[in-house]
């Protein structure tokens, strides 16, 4: 029986998520099918991915659109949303969908009662929770393109697999790993040899000096060194990132399972994780855990909080991040 989706994500335990939706069958229908490029459906993801970001307050803070998947590594905003005022929870919930009855009269200043007023009260707080929802902020995004692609195939059906999965990060080092995870997608399925060319990633945006539209959207990097306790930025260096994704990208694609080289990337000193961990989780994330990444400790709280007996990956954890 699937697990209700409320106790897989729990802004209040870590607004962090490392996010997965892959197509029906897990048929290339990003990529080319029966000698049809359906390449073009990706940059709609791309997007609808810019869209979102400006009305959900949910930051992205990695992406990698694949053949026939996506990986999206999330971090959600709840104060923010809490802060937006009235009219701007209308504003943004009226450029995705129409507002119920009593919400749509406050917007237009229409005399209502008391118990009217309350009603629309009640309608406008649901509609500021579902703009810090993951659940609402996937389906805003799966759905538009389903419909797309099947208006463009001209059939019926489901066009997903199935629901989202997601992971939850518990700390900074495990968003991290997601990260890089994510960036290097292209890398560990050979369609790309270097950061430069892993189209349609989020640390090719970041590296690449042309505008793109996701460019400014990303959830930028601290300025200087290690920064904890901000939301609003990745509490690590942009240039240390990337110099360590692309030492383990070189890593994986030369194939040297395990080994490493005599001058490991600096970041390693404020990571404290074990290197061959390291590339272990870059090329095998998914299958090592389950619904949860980081230390044993944390990934523990968070098992024995939601009820959860199985912690999948605590093994690999304790190695990884102590």
């Amino acid at each position: 029986m699937p697990i209700p989706r409320k106790s897989l994500v729990s802004v209040d335990t870590t607004p962090s998520y490392h996010v997965v939706s892959r197509c029906v069958r897990r048929t290339f229908l990003f990529g080319v099918v029966d000698n049809k490029d359906f390449s073009h459906r990706r940059d709609a993801i791309v997007a609808r991915l810019a869209e979102l970001t400006q009305l959900f307050c949910i930051d992205i803070s990695a992406y990698a659109i694949m053949s026939n998947h996506y990986h999206l590594v999330v971090r959600i905003q709840k104060q923010r949303a809490m802060d937006l005022s009235l009219a701007e929870v209308i504003t943004r919930w009226r450029a995705l969908f129409s507002l119920p009855l009593f919400a749509q009269r406050y917007a237009d200043n229409d005399i209502m009662s008391d118990a009217e007023l309350d009603e629309a009260m009640r309608q406008i707080e649901l509609r500021r929770a579902r703009l810090y929802d993951l659940s609402w902020f996937m389906r805003c995004l799966n759905e538009p393109i389903a419909r797309m692609a099947n208006a463009e195939d001209d059939c019926t059906g489901h066009f997903w697999e199935g629901r989202f999965k997601s992971q939850a990060l518990l700390d900074e080092r495990a968003e991290l790993q997601a990260m890089a995870y994510v960036d290097l997608n292209p890398i560990r399925a050979t369609s790309a040899d270097s950061l430069q060319s892993s189209d349609f990633t989020s640390i090719q945006t970041r590296i690449n000096k042309s505008q793109s539209p996701m460019k400014a959207l990303l959830l930028p990097f601290a300025s200087g060194a290690h920064q904890s306790n901000n939301s609003e930025h990745i509490p690590y260096n942009i240039n240390e990132y990337i110099q360590l994704v692309d030492w383990t990208g070189r890593q994986i694609r030369d194939g040297k399972k395990g080994y490493i080289k005599e001058h490991t990337p600096p970041i390693f000193a404020q990571l404290k994780m074990n290197t061959v961990a390291w590339l272990h989780n870059c090329a095998h994330l998914e299958q090592t855990y389950h619904r949860v990444i980081g230390s044993s400790i944390l990934m523990q709280e968070f098992c024995n909080k939601f009820k959860q007996q199985r912690v999948v990956g605590i093994t690999a954890a304790r190695l990884a991040f102590g």
